[in-house]
């Protein structure tokens, strides 16, 4: 594959002994190298260029403006302007789209920006402020065509009036460190934003706008995704200041006025919602759901765990490996069990790595090279926190190679420190920007014992 294709380094690799035959016509092929095939389906089924919408709208009386926030928000936008094009060349489309350096894609009439993610810097600002100007001014004849993916909130960071980007930064480090749900850091990011909460679909009105989202959120409430800019928001101040208050974050005096003053009701009652629409175009049950029809295929049992699954990652990894110790003593064939969902990592230690990672970490210390048992993990945008990998996998023999080499597992997971024990075992599964984003997919594969 290319440097640019989405998913390069999960093509499969060669020379990796212990191969099995994953079906009765299939070729004989590594566990290692089966599950990274099947990690690459997954992420090609929930990628922007498999994806549409039932049916494109029809072009509006008056101007339609395309804007959008997120890890898949360029790639999205490079979709959109090809079916676009394809149904409706005569109709003009222009817009303004954010998404994490080095996630761009080409566009011809929709300008792509790129910020930093998962630490909202200047320029996510400036680009939150060009996508309020871009749909200002905008009448009941107008379109706004909103792309929406995980990663947006962090893109898109534009303080309420009153508080400085280094305090909204400072509020996300501690929520990230805390180990507190995405779900409670996007709430708090909404009350203290000047373009979320509906608040970017309120500067639109009375265009009616269209929203379309690849969910990386459990359960997928869409106005979960990237802090619902474009969507009203049920939740209030008062939420935001219980989930800061439950983590035991110190409030600058600047953002205590300003949770303590805002009842979050301009957007939830702005009219102008009444002709919008949404859509989840992309789900993680989707990519679990192109892996499993994959592996079934193969005539491999497949167990779905759930596609919504939260919670430490480490403790999922424990669990996890439990369960797979316990299937590998009942089946007769190959069993495959599929997990997606967001964990979260209590940060204690000052290692290096994601919640994939620790997840992995902490399976692989509960299977101790338990045989037969091959697991992966990966975050389906290509990122696993903020270093270069998209996650890693692991077989039986590495247990025996980390021992020999004195990598002690739980010594590295109390310094929070996967990353480098996966490095130092070559196990890491680098990727490169996916422009998709579902969050994590998980698998473990288990082989029946032999006799």
């Amino acid at each position: 594959m290319s440097a640019n294709s989405p998913n390069r380094a999960l093509a499969p690799a060669s020379g990796e002994p212990g191969a099995f035959t994953p079906g009765p016509r299939g070729d004989a092929l590594a566990p290692r190298a089966w599950l990274r095939q099947l990690a690459e389906t997954a992420i090609a089924a929930v990628h922007p260029d498999a994806l549409s919408p039932e049916a494109l709208p029809e072009p509006p009386p008056g101007r339609t403006v395309v804007v959008g926030a997120g890890k898949a928000a360029a790639a999205m936008a490079a979709a959109l302007e090809r079916a676009w094009r394809a149904r409706q060349p005569d109709a003009p489309l222009e817009g303004v789209v954010v998404t994490r350096y080095g996630h761009g894609a080409p566009c011809r009439h929709i300008e792509v920006l790129e910020a930093a993610h998962p630490m909202p810097d200047e320029l996510g600002t400036q680009a939150a402020r060009r996508m309020l100007e871009a749909v200002s001014g905008l009448g009941e004849d107008d379109l706004v065509i909103a792309l929406i993916s995980g990663g947006g909130s962090a893109l898109m960071s534009l303080p309420a009036p009153g508080i400085s980007l280094a305090e909204k930064q400072a509020i996300n480090r501690e929520l990230l460190r805390c180990g507190a749900p995405i779900r409670e850091i996007n709430t708090v990011r909404r009350h203290l934003s000047a373009i979320k909460g509906g608040r970017l679909a309120a500067a639109a009105h009375p265009a009616r706008v269209l929203t379309w989202l690849i969910s990386d959120v459990p359960g997928d409430d869409p106005t979960l995704v990237a802090s619902g800019p474009t969507l009203p928001d049920a939740s209030t101040a008062a939420d935001a200041l219980a989930i800061l208050a439950r983590h035991a974050i110190a409030l600058p005096d600047a953002i205590r006025r300003h949770l303590l003053g805002d009842d979050g009701a301009a957007a939830l009652h702005a009219p102008g919602f009444a002709r919008d629409a949404s859509r989840v175009l992309a789900r993680a049950r989707d990519a679990l759901q192109a892996a499993r029809v994959a592996a079934e295929r193969c005539g491999i049992e497949v167990r779905l765990l759930g596609d919504d699954l939260e919670g430490e990652a480490r403790e999922l990894g424990r669990a996890q490996g439990r369960m797979a110790l316990a299937a590998r003593d009942e089946i007769a064939r190959p069993l495959l069990l599929l997990s997606g969902g967001e964990t979260s990592v209590t940060v204690r230690g000052d290692g290096r790595g994601g919640r994939n990672v620790e997840y992995l970490l902490g399976l692989f210390a509960t299977l101790q090279g338990a045989e037969g048992i091959h697991a992966l993990a990966i975050d389906t945008d290509g990122i696993d926190g903020s270093e270069d990998n998209a996650g890693a996998l692991f077989d039986p023999g590495d247990w025996h190679r980390a021992r020999a080499a004195g990598l002690d597992p739980v010594a590295y997971l109390s310094r929070n420190d996967a990353y480098t024990f996966f490095e130092a075992l070559d196990d890491l599964i680098v990727t490169g920007p996916t422009r998709t984003n579902v969050n994590d997919f998980r698998a473990i594969l288990v082989l029946p014992r032999t006799p």
